[in-house]
C-alpha cells in the first residue's frame, strides 16, 4: 500500500494563495471589452449591450469616437437626451468633426424645447467657427510646425546673399509668427472650453425651472429631456443656476441636469 503523504501546511498555503489569485484575475478576464465587440453588438441591434460595452470602455480612457458611438446606440435604444450628452461629450474631444456634429443637430431637432440663440457678434460667431475647425492637439501641432517654419525662414532672411530670399525670408517668416501666434491663441481657447464644463443636459423628461433655489419657488419656465443648459452657479450641492441659449435664467435640482 502506499504511504499517505499529507499536504505540508506550506504547500496548502500555496494552493491557496494561487486559487484566491486566480480568483481574482477572473473579473478583469470577463471585463476585457473590446472596441471590436462593441461595434459588433450595434451592428447586430444589441445597443443595450453596445451601450454597456462602449460605458467600460470609457472607463479605461475617453474618446471622440467611444462617445460617438455611444450616442448613436442610446439614440437608437430611444434615449434621447443620452444619446445628445454622448454627442456632445464627443464634440468637445473633436469639435471639427462633421459626423459628431451633424448627429447632434439631429438629435436635437428631435427634442421638444426649441430655443432661439441670442444674436452674437459677427466676429464672435467667425472666431468660434474658426476655433471649433479642428481640436486643441491640432492647433497644437500646427504651432510647432509654424515656429519652426518661422525659424528656418528668419535664417534665410538673415544669411541668404540674394535680395529677393531675404524678403521671402521676413515676410514669410512674419507670417509663420502670425500663424503660430494664432493657433496658441486657438489651442488655448479649445482647452479653456474643455475644461470649464459649464454646459449641461437635461436628463428628466422635464423639469421646472426655478425663480429661486427652493423647492416652493415659483416656476420661471418648463424645460424638457436633452436640452443643453449652461451652468452659471455651482455654488450649491441641490440646485444649479442655469441659463439657455436665449438668455433665460433660472434654478434647477442638480439631479435632474448631468455636465456635459
Amino acid at each position: 500500500m502506499t504511504p499517505y503523504h499529507p499536504i505540508s501546511p506550506i504547500g496548502r498555503l500555496e494552493r491557496m494563495l494561487l486559487l484566491l489569485f486566480m480568483l481574482l484575475q477572473m473579473p478583469f478576464a470577463a471585463s476585457a471589452i473590446t472596441k471590436q465587440d462593441a461595434d459588433k453588438a450595434y451592428q447586430s441591434g444589441n445597443y443595450q449591450q453596445a451601450i454597456i460595452d462602449y460605458q467600460s470602455l470609457l472607463k479605461t480612457g475617453i474618446s471622440a469616437d467611444i462617445y460617438y458611438n455611444l450616442g448613436n446606440a442610446y439614440y437608437r435604444s430611444d434615449s434621447l437626451s443620452q444619446a445628445i450628452l454622448a454627442y456632445e461629450r464627443a464634440l468637445r474631444l473633436s469639435p471639427g468633426d462633421k459626423d459628431i456634429s451633424f448627429n447632434l443637430q439631429f438629435a436635437r431637432s428631435k427634442t421638444i424645447d426649441k430655443l432661439l440663440p441670442q444674436d452674437d457678434v459677427v466676429f464672435t460667431t467667425w472666431y468660434h467657427s474658426v476655433v471649433n475647425l479642428t481640436s486643441a492637439d491640432t492647433w497644437a501641432w500646427v504651432s510647432i510646425v509654424t515656429i519652426v517654419l518661422a525659424l528656418i525662414l528668419m535664417l534665410v532672411y538673415l544669411f541668404a546673399p540674394q535680395i529677393v530670399l531675404r524678403k521671402i525670408g521676413f515676410f514669410g517668416g512674419m507670417f509663420f509668427l502670425l500663424i503660430f501666434a494664432l493657433s496658441n491663441l486657438f489651442a488655448w481657447t479649445q482647452k479653456r472650453i474643455l475644461l470649464e464644463q459649464e454646459g449641461a443636459i437635461i436628463i428628466a423628461p422635464s423639469v421646472n425651472v426655478k425663480k429661486t433655489p427652493v423647492q416652493n419657488s415659483a416656476d420661471a419656465f418648463i424645460l424638457h429631456e436633452g436640452t443643453r443648459v449652461d451652468v452659471t452657479d455651482n455654488s450649491m450641492k441641490q440646485w444649479k443656476g442655469v441659463r439657455l441659449s436665449d438668455g433665460r435664467e433660472g434654478w434647477i435640482p442638480a439631479d435632474q441636469l448631468e455636465m456635459i
